[in-house]
């Protein structure tokens, strides 16, 4: 009963955040993660970004997740996204894509800025004790402001962030300790048959002005070689960027020459 949304706090436009798991809660599950890594079983990676972690059905949490989209994360995706301009990409989701990530300066210390193949993405914090990786928020995919700093979130445990899979985003680097994250993408075959998600993805505006240095990305951006140095490991990226597509670039855009 009552509004879902009432129980989320605004980070910016278009993030939340709420309180999700007890503390006792991220101890069980995380007793779960660190017996199945004991376990020594092959662990697929995540995602095609993250090196470390491992994917929830793997671990037999699949019954979990699927309740807590059920119960939790539909009806609170709709109360927060149910009417954005272009359709509804909370209209109903049919599928998860849900995992464990983890982040330490001898592993994956950082992650790079990116968009998810998720409509909806919930992201909550496991722990463990950890300084910096916070998770920097920048413009929605194709608009103006796309690579526009909007604000940097500090992970707290148990606490989860939600947002627009289309929204740009991305990891600071870790500095000590290890940092676990629940994330859950969320996707709804409706939406993404809709003449509104196809026009979302297509639809790339001019940028108002150069980018954030917060929110370039090595993997994507043309420019990134502009604003920052490529990390160690990272450089095979240089000139191989299509973001901003051509035509969209801002005035006075300055491309890396290849390597």
């Amino acid at each position: 009963a009552g509004d879902p949304a009432a129980a989320c706090d605004p980070v910016c436009e278009g993030v939340w955040a709420f309180d999700l798991f007890s503390p006792e809660f991220v101890e069980d599950l995380l007793a779960e993660i660190d017996y199945f890594y004991s376990s020594k079983l092959p662990a697929a990676r995540p995602n095609s970004m993250n090196n470390y972690g491992v994917i929830v059905n793997d671990v037999g949490l699949e019954p979990f997740i699927a309740c807590l989209q059920r119960r939790v994360l539909t009806p609170l995706a709709a109360a927060l996204f149910g009417d954005e301009g272009r359709g509804d990409p909370a209209t109903g989701f049919d599928s998860t894509h849900a995992f464990v990530v983890k982040y330490r300066e001898d592993e994956d210390p950082h992650l790079d800025v990116h968009t998810d193949d998720s409509d909806v993405t919930f992201n909550v914090c496991l722990g463990r004790v950890f300084e910096g990786c916070g998770l920097v928020f920048c413009g929605m995919i194709g608009a103006a402001d796309h690579r526009c700093h909007k604000h940097t979130f500090q992970h707290t445990v148990g606490r989860c962030v939600v947002h627009l899979g289309s929204r740009r985003h991305g990891a600071d680097n870790i500095t000590s300790g290890e940092r676990l994250n629940l994330v859950i993408w969320n996707h709804g075959l409706a939406w993404r048959e809709s003449p509104g998600a196809a026009a979302h993805q297509r639809a790339y505006e001019q940028e108002g002005g150069p980018p954030d240095p917060r929110c370039v990305s090595y993997t994507h951006d043309r420019d990134y070689g502009t604003y920052k140095s490529y990390p160690e490991g990272r450089e095979k990226f240089q000139g191989r960027g299509w973001c901003p597509p051509r035509g969209a670039e801002y005035d006075g855009f300055r491309e890396d020459a290849p390597p």
